[in-house]
């Protein structure tokens, strides 16, 4: 059964983890520069005026575009407001003329910044309730010929703890991704992979999802005889050659608004 998304419980797990994520989010640190880097191949230019990050987290995606790209406005947003000090030390490196953060979440925000001729995102968009909503607001949002590029989650991700542990979030498929995306973007890229991370046994898994924040939907407490079974079942069932393994599922989207 697919769990209903707690924002709270979402937003104190990355406060949490927030100063070991960008250590220890190696998919995500990938996906940060892949996505960077297909922002400045699908735009020629690489030089944006107005740019929205959405989840903005530690700053590590807002590193890997500004240097490769020029951006005269940056508006950063994030569930947690201590992602304010993260994302404008990172753009104090850079000749941004001007930073902005929204703290908060997106999908509730009254208004955003208009005439935007870039929005992006790393990692975040499987955390919305409503993205078919968020594809239009965002749309209204974007400058005609405008890009939103962005990296999320698909159905196999870390399909060993819901193998386990029963739920998981709702993931769309990329094909269900392309569909709704395609109701107000030209769809431009739009791939996807699978990530095989190993770990040398359950216990690390854990202490990885925790260093990561992305147990944001593991509320129940760990029983002793709960926490025996996990790491029996997880040994038993996912073991590798080096220990045990978690799986990753990113894809990769680049959308234009149209220039009519």
């Amino acid at each position: 059964m697919l769990q209903k998304i707690d924002k709270q419980l979402v937003g104190d797990r990355f406060q949490r983890s927030l100063s070991s994520y960008a250590n220890h989010a190696v998919v995500q640190n990938r996906m940060a520069r892949e996505l960077a880097e297909m922002v400045c191949r699908e735009s020629h230019s690489c030089a944006f005026n107005r740019v929205l990050e959405v989840g903005s987290g530690s700053g590590s995606f807002t590193a890997e575009l500004l240097g490769r790209a020029s951006v005269r406005e940056y508006y950063a947003n994030d569930l947690v407001e201590e992602s304010r000090g993260c994302v404008a030390g990172v753009i104090a490196g850079f000749p941004v003329e001007a930073f902005h953060f929204l703290a908060g979440d997106i999908e509730r925000f009254d208004s955003l910044p208009m005439e935007l001729d870039l929005v992006v995102s790393n990692a975040t968009l499987q955390w919305l309730v409503d993205l078919d909503l968020f594809f239009s607001r965002i749309a209204a949002h974007l400058l005609p010929g405008g890009m939103l590029a962005f990296t999320t989650f698909s159905t196999r991700n870390m399909r060993e703890i819901s193998t386990i542990e029963g739920g998981g979030l709702g993931y769309y498929s990329l094909g269900e991704l392309e569909m709704i995306a395609g109701r107000y973007f030209d769809v431009i890229t739009a791939r996807e992979e699978e990530v095989r991370m190993e770990f040398c046994s359950p216990e690390a898994v854990l202490r990885h999802m925790r260093h990561t924040g992305v147990n944001g939907l593991l509320r129940r407490s760990w029983t002793k005889s709960r926490y025996q079974h996990f790491l029996d079942r997880y040994r038993h069932s996912f073991s590798s050659e080096n220990g045990v393994y978690l799986t990753y599922h990113p894809v990769y989207c680049c959308l234009k608004k149209s220039m009519s």
